[in-house]
């Protein structure tokens, strides 16, 4: 082992921070043990029982630092002081108040182990350095010095050219042995600090929560704003090849730029409404309702498409409804982006008990699809995601010639 290993208890902040953290322990339990001894020699001399004198010691120096232990706010504090001064595996917890009885039972012993290692730690902390002291004094001067009591050094028989080594000797050994004590007590806090069985399902609960959560705001963005810049592209690049030659196309082009990011600003403004909790700032988002202004600006593009759309779209759920516009936009975008200004044929029909929608349009050589695992698109995974959401089915490839999209979306919940 090298020297390094072995000096790092003396040099580490670790273990100073935890020798503050057990001497708290200490300075709260003396109280009790002064409270035990006052009792248990008042009822020694004054009542003259001895039984009673134990009874009421141990009462104060163990029963009544468990019961203290019961109260909720305590486990907070034990929490909070680990967390800060402890260090370790308990840092990584958050530690709530108690509030189930196994809870506080847990509390209760680690609030004694605390107490209890803080007092001896307190003890060897006053008398330790004390005796070194006393040690090195007697050698300078001869005899122990005296301040009123025998002597200041409970070591002094140790005087001799030896005793400046013993007290540095007595000084190392206490912080190594409180750099012990401080590290065994951070492997044992997650166990009765830590969160239980409950608290730790609760907390997987939460960031599943705020995982899909987080998945569902980026399939928003990918979808919403990303289609409104797709277009915005395509619109910007037509507009600066014919603005001499056909400047009324350009200023029909510039138009629907505006729409596009109009739409874009909306769709940005629903999100970071969601993610501020702010609900005056969530507009909420497109349904198949307004799946005729969506290709009325698709087509602004160039894209050709041919929507065979039923009369029956105001009665799917809301939200079916809303997942399926986003994955008709989806499949518009990636229909822009991978295979040019070609015809797309979208179908939209609405059954008994689930919502068919069907895209297809021709591959064109260097076709590459959104997400197929080479070029690093989230379009196809993000649809896949939004029908997995929905208990739904979709089948997206190469299909006699055309890329097809078939989803279907259970219009009711199911198992």
């Amino acid at each position: 082992m090298s020297p390094r290993i072995l000096l790092a208890p003396l040099t580490s902040g670790t273990t100073w921070r935890r020798w503050a953290y057990l001497i708290l322990g200490g300075a709260v339990a003396w109280p009790y043990v002064v409270a035990g001894l006052v009792l248990a020699m008042v009822a020694e001399q004054r009542l003259h029982s001895l039984v009673l004198a134990i009874v009421l010691a141990a009462f104060c120096i163990v029963a009544l630092p468990v019961l203290t232990a019961f109260m909720p706010v305590i486990r907070q504090l034990e929490g909070g002081a680990a967390r800060m001064l402890l260090g370790g595996p308990v840092a990584d917890h958050k530690v709530g108040r108690a509030t189930t009885w196994p809870d506080r039972f847990r509390t209760a012993g680690w609030f004694y182990a605390h107490l209890s290692i803080g007092a001896v730690v307190c003890t060897l902390t006053m008398v330790v350095p004390t005796g070194a002291l006393g040690l090195i004094l007697t050698t300078i001067t001869g005899d122990p010095p005296s301040l009123g009591i025998r002597t200041l050094s409970p070591l002094n028989i140790l005087r001799g050219p030896a005793a400046p080594v013993t007290a540095v000797v007595a000084l190392v050994a206490l912080v190594y042995a409180v750099a012990a004590l401080g590290a065994i007590t951070s492997i044992f806090a997650p166990a009765l600090l830590g969160p239980s069985a409950a608290e730790w399902q609760a907390e997987l609960d939460r960031r599943t929560e705020r995982l899909a959560e987080r998945n569902r705001l980026a399939r928003e963005l990918h979808d919403s704003v990303g289609h409104s810049l797709s277009v915005v592209t395509l619109q910007a690049g037509a507009a600066a090849r014919v603005l001499e030659a056909d400047p009324a196309f350009a200023k029909q082009a510039l138009s629907a730029i505006e729409e596009s990011a109009r739409a874009a600003l909306a769709d940005l403004d629903h999100v970071l409404g969601v993610l501020r909790e702010d609900p005056q700032s969530t507009t909420p988002p497109p349904t198949l309702d307004s799946l005729d202004e969506l290709l009325r600006s698709t087509r602004l593009t160039g894209l050709k498409v041919h929507a065979d759309l039923p009369s029956g779209l105001a009665r799917v759920p809301a939200a079916v409804s809303r997942e399926a516009y986003r994955i008709v936009q989806e499949g518009l975008t990636n229909a822009l982006r991978h295979a040019g200004k070609v015809p797309v044929d979208l179908r939209v029909s609405v059954e008994t008990d689930e919502l068919e929608l069907e895209m297809t349009n021709p591959l064109t050589p260097g076709h590459r699809p959104s997400g197929d695992g080479r070029g690093g698109g989230r379009g196809l995974p993000g649809m896949r995601e939004r029908v997995t959401v929905l208990r739904g089915t979709m089948i997206a490839g190469p299909d006699d010639g055309n890329w097809t999209v078939a989803v279907r979306l259970p219009l009711r919940a199911t198992r």
